[in-house]
């Protein structure tokens, strides 16, 4: 069989170029599988059986397989850990701190509270989120439109009760979907596109890609609206601590600043501006309590008694440019502060009855004068405060979030009989950076879809930016990586390349083409859909593509077709993983953040899949003709 190179029908007339794939042997010259190839595929299994079965965490599974590859000497010692420094562990991480970056910034939610307005529907919101990042993912990287729009997933979530896991993976599965219509939507794209320029001397060009990719979008958005609950309704992410806790009736006090937004406006506007999720308890002019009436207009220094869910507190505090500090904080505070400010936290205590807080308050203990501690809010269950929390008398079982040195927070909660129940990230007061999230993002994205930069360096990049810039705090950026993901990711990778290194993979794609010999064009077409499909889950899609490309190329050699339907089928299988969290990125970002299982990848994604074979097959032949 002669080299990839030559083998052009002769009826597309372009220059052919040597290629820079090795030439496949004749299919005669393949022997039996050898006992490492045995071993590769058997591992393999084995693994995807213990995902399955579920008994372990997936990073726990993970390690196990990438031991017993070492152990069986599949995997190398001195290659064992290379999986931890591929592209794939650096673009998920910081795809994790980009999109934390973007929700903290705020834009998200008031782009989520326009929208919200006329979506409160399930379904609506479904369709809505998973046609932007659809849309979204035809520009710029797939992984990156889905990072950017996952905080709206979880606000759209709260806003409306509903499970935000019903949104994450059809929103991953519409990010695969419209990575398909351009070149640069996903990295099968561009590597079919190099395989073909080096075939025939012209590569797809960057909408080529679109007539397929956008029907396969098209369909897979109305599957998905109408399927979604195909996904388990229990699905959560691990709550954390303070979640678990929901304490959600806290007391604040804010005063109203100089040239805020609410000024000259009413409590009423104010009230309706944040949908009733806050709600306004007492309003102190010159020291002075009054009614709360609906037409108060409010004017500088006003201090708003406000209770409601932390969450809830914190936007309401950012869009009306409140100070719930005690001093301002817009933004021109001096280096010094801001460093210093890095050291500074919150807890959440309860109020013990040997407390010194219990039967007095903190302006009366001078709380911030002789201890360093601000009380931020205080919850008493069943009682509407409406009074400065620094004022209120403290009962036992009170919980109170106090903000102060952290590393001082211990003594100083032991000296007053506070029992601390969490810590948490409660930005009350701080600085928001607005568009710069989003500003960073973007640029990184640019990079990527101008070729400037790879994904991961321009994703790494923007992931450093964001916090040196202050527009996420760095144990923020921490807390926002999911790293049992990254464990898994650099456990499998030396695993799954077991396949490639021992030439299983070879052996199998061979096997693919003698079965497409008998096949009917059409039947050959779906075989390769199929067979990229199905290796996806197991090498990445990347790699998925290099052993597929040239596979494709021989079939349209040896059915006397021209190559362009068999490597677009390529394309789409490789960037089609609905099967697994593994294949792809997009569907490892979302498995921490939406709790799921391993099994629940195959509910929505095996009829999805199956979909794309039955219309992608006569979609790519009608509109790449084999003749």
């Amino acid at each position: 069989m002669p080299p990839l190179g030559r083998l052009v029908n002769g009826s597309t007339g372009h220059r052919r170029r040597p290629c820079a794939f090795p030439a496949l042997r004749p299919l005669s010259s393949r022997g039996p599988m050898t006992f490492q190839q045995c071993l590769s595929i058997a591992l393999l299994c084995a693994m995807m059986a213990l995902f399955i079965w579920g008994r372990f965490r997936y990073d726990v599974t993970a390690v196990i397989a990438l031991l017993a590859g070492m152990a069986l000497g599949l995997v190398s010692p001195e290659k064992a850990f290379l999986g931890f420094s591929d592209d794939i562990v650096i673009i998920v991480g910081s795809a994790l701190v980009l999109s934390a970056a973007v929700q903290r910034s705020g834009l998200i939610e008031k782009a989520v509270a326009w929208a919200g307005r006329w979506l409160s529907r399930t379904g609506a919101q479904l369709l809505v989120l998973t046609a932007s990042v659809g849309l979204a993912s035809g520009l710029i990287k797939n992984i990156g439109a889905l990072a950017m729009l996952m905080p709206a997933a979880g606000q759209l979530g709260r806003k409306s009760g509903t499970n935000p896991s019903r949104f994450l993976m059809p929103m991953s599965f519409a990010a695969l979907l419209g990575g398909l219509t351009t070149l640069v939507g996903t990295s099968p794209n561009i590597i079919v596109s190099r395989v073909r320029e080096q075939m025939i001397g012209e590569p797809f060009e960057m909408f080529d890609y679109l007539p397929t990719g956008l029907g396969l979008l098209v369909i897979g958005l109305v599957f998905l609206r109408l399927c979604y609950r195909l996904l388990p309704a229990d699905r959560r992410a691990a709550a954390t601590m303070g979640e678990a806790l929901d304490i959600a009736d806290y007391t604040i006090e804010a005063r109203v600043r100089e040239e805020a937004p609410v000024v000259g406006g009413t409590v009423a506007a104010f009230l309706k501006e944040h949908d009733g999720e806050v709600e306004v308890t007492a309003v102190l002019r010159r020291g002075l309590a009054g009614d709360v009436r609906p037409d108060l207009v409010l004017v500088e220094d006003d201090v708003l008694i406000l209770a409601g869910d932390p969450d809830a507190l914190e936007r309401a505090v950012a869009a009306g440019g409140l100070d719930p500090s005690g001093h301002d904080l817009d933004g021109d505070e001096d280096e010094h502060t801001a460093r210093a400010r890095d050291h500074v936290g919150v807890i959440e205590g309860v109020v013990t009855a040997r407390s010194a807080l219990a039967g007095s308050s903190a302006s009366r203990l001078m709380l911030r004068e002789r201890m360093g501690l601000r009380l931020v809010a205080i919850s008493r269950e069943g009682e509407s405060l409406r009074a400065k929390p620094a004022s209120i008398l403290m009962q036992p079982g009170d919980v109170i979030v106090l903000q102060g040195v952290l590393s001082a927070m211990p003594g100083r909660l032991r000296q007053l009989g506070v029992l601390p129940l969490a810590q948490r990230q409660i930005a009350l007061g701080a600085t928001r950076k607005g568009w710069l999230a989003v500003a960073i993002l973007a640029a990184a994205m640019l990079a990527t879809a101008t070729g400037l930069l790879p994904v991961a360096p321009a994703f790494f990049a923007g992931a450093g930016l964001v916090v040196i810039t202050g527009a996420l705090p760095v144990d923020d950026a921490y807390e926002a990586v999911e790293w049992p993901i990254l464990i898994m990711l650099g456990a499998l990778i030396p695993v799954s390349g077991t396949l490639q290194s021992t030439g299983a993979s070879d052996v199998m794609a061979t096997e693919l083409a003698a079965l497409a010999r008998d096949m009917p064009p059409w039947g050959a077409v779906a075989l390769v859909l199929a067979s990229s499909m199905a290796v996806t889950p197991f090498l990445n899609n990347a790699a998925t593509v290099l052993v597929m490309a040239p596979i494709s190329a021989v079939f349209a050699d040896d059915l006397g077709y021209r190559p362009d339907a068999f490597l677009m089928a390529t394309a789409i299988g490789a960037g089609c993983d609905f099967l697994t969290p593994i294949g792809h990125q997009c569907n490892t970002l979302v498995m921490g953040p939406g709790g799921y299982r391993f099994g629940d990848y195959a509910r929505l994604g095996a009829p999805l899949s199956l979909l794309v074979l039955v219309l992608g097959t006569p979609l790519i032949i009608h509109f790449w003709p084999l003749q």
